[in-house]
């Protein structure tokens, strides 16, 4: 077991273990990304709209890389589960995980120097990955290409609210929370 101090860079290696930080981490992100999936549901085809994607964006470029991919299956997958979109569940860790890891290696959270370019173009292709990835599994799922590529205008517009909204509250928040593993 390694001790981490506080201020220090942590970066763990493959295979290690997750720390108590870690663990709480993921948890509390997990149920943010929850409750911005879940509280403000908007119907569109084959599913509803919501915030959750543009906490995934903010946890994404605010906590470390392991509670932060995590939290992005763990909480959107929960709202599935819990929303009663069993169906979707496995479909959603997949989606998110992915989602989650393009703003992470597009974004660099790590680097003090990710601009306001360079973010929105991470949140950007993240979206248009979540978009392509509900209709192609809504396609299979429901053996219809016609209801995948349905679901897609609504799944984009709610990309573009979500890339919106956490680009403006990443500034602030940056500012205010700081984070130590």
């Amino acid at each position: 077991m390694s001790v981490i101090q506080s201020g220090t860079s942590y970066q763990p290696t493959a295979g290690a273990r997750f720390t108590t930080k870690e663990l709480c981490l993921c948890a509390v992100m997990s149920t943010v990304v929850f409750l911005a999936t879940f509280v403000p549901k908007i119907p569109i085809p084959l599913g509803y709209a919501h915030m959750g994607d543009a906490a995934i964006f903010l946890i994404v470029m605010l906590i470390p890389k392991r509670p932060a991919l995590l939290a992005a299956c763990i909480g959107s997958t929960m709202a599935d589960i819990i929303g009663g979109f069993y169906i979707w569940s496995a479909p959603t860790i997949i989606i998110k995980l992915i989602m989650a890891y393009i703003v992470y290696i597009i974004a660099r959270p790590d680097k003090e120097s990710t601009g306001f370019t360079k973010t929105a173009a991470a949140f950007t292709a993240a979206s248009l990955w979540m978009t392509f990835g509900y209709a192609a599994f809504g396609a299979v799922l429901y053996d219809s290409a016609a209801a995948g590529i349905a679901s897609a205008y609504g799944l984009l517009v709610k990309s573009v609210v979500n890339t919106a909204a956490a680009l403006v509250l990443l500034k602030p928040l940056k500012k205010s929370i700081h984070i130590s593993m």
